[in-house]
């Protein structure tokens, strides 16, 4: 009994003298951005993305008061971002808890929301909401708003951060400070994502720090009860101990 071998060649035009290689798969065509185009473009949806730029994972009872809709439209609207990748969910018992999928995804909602509109304010509610987010907020897992801008600044006028092109550079000084708030400086340059790069804040139209520096922050920020987290999705509120912390190791000032 034989076997017969089907070795399929392509002919790649413009190589010398034509000569046959093995084909290659299908080649791809460009990238199709509008199936995810059309799952963030529904205004509930939209809300649900927003609120969980908070970093932490909500309960979809939580996502559907926030996207003001009903507990199954929320459930359907969650699983169609589910299977759209842009959010995923950890099961705790019979709980189901959803967060964005990832850094990426939460870039791209906060690049959308540096060139949308802004809702107009129509409650005194959300008059109080608007600014305590313009103080200080989460922007997925970094500290963004007025304080986040004002330790940018700080940290870049010490001397402690350098501006580069596509980033930031660390300086000695800089790393130094950030031990002193517990921050790991080699373990977060082994992170697999973007050391330093600056964010640009869509509420104040300045940078403050991302990648994984900017969380590891925040991170500690946090557990030093520096930051406490607020009342509303993503608002971070200054305590008494974080403002006289960021003034003695970083040089921030005026911070209410």
């Amino acid at each position: 009994m034989s076997v017969t071998h089907d070795h399929t060649h392509t002919v790649i035009p413009g190589a010398a003298g034509g000569a046959p290689r093995p084909a290659t798969a299908e080649a791809e065509g460009d990238v199709d951005i509008a199936p995810v185009a059309a799952l963030i473009a529904d205004g509930a949806r939209a809300a649900m993305l927003t609120a969980l730029l908070d970093g932490r994972a909500m309960a979809a009872g939580e996502l559907a008061t926030i996207a003001g809709v009903s507990a199954p439209t929320a459930s359907s609207h969650l699983a169609r971002l589910l299977d759209g990748g842009l959010v995923t969910v950890v099961k705790q018992g019979r709980h189901r808890y959803y967060r964005l999928a990832g850094p990426d995804v939460a870039r791209v909602i906060e690049v959308l929301a540096r060139i949308s509109g802004r809702v107009a304010v129509r409650s005194l509610r959300q008059s109080r909401r608007a600014v305590l987010l313009r103080e200080a907020r989460s922007c997925y897992d970094h500290l963004a708003g007025r304080v986040g801008v004002a330790l940018y600044d700080a940290l870049v006028r010490e001397g402690r951060l350098t501006v580069a092109d596509g980033g930031c550079l660390l300086t000695a000084s800089g790393a130094e400070a950030l031990e002193e708030l517990g921050v790991d400086v080699e373990r977060v340059r082994r992170a697999r994502r973007r050391f330093a790069p600056d964010c640009l804040d869509w509420l104040e139209r300045r940078p403050h720090l991302g990648g994984a520096l900017g969380a590891a922050v925040l991170d500690r920020l946090l557990a030093r009860e520096w930051l406490v987290r607020g009342t509303a999705p993503r608002a971070l509120r200054v305590t008494a101990v974080g403002r006289e912390g960021l003034e003695r190791v970083f040089g921030c000032k005026d911070l209410s």
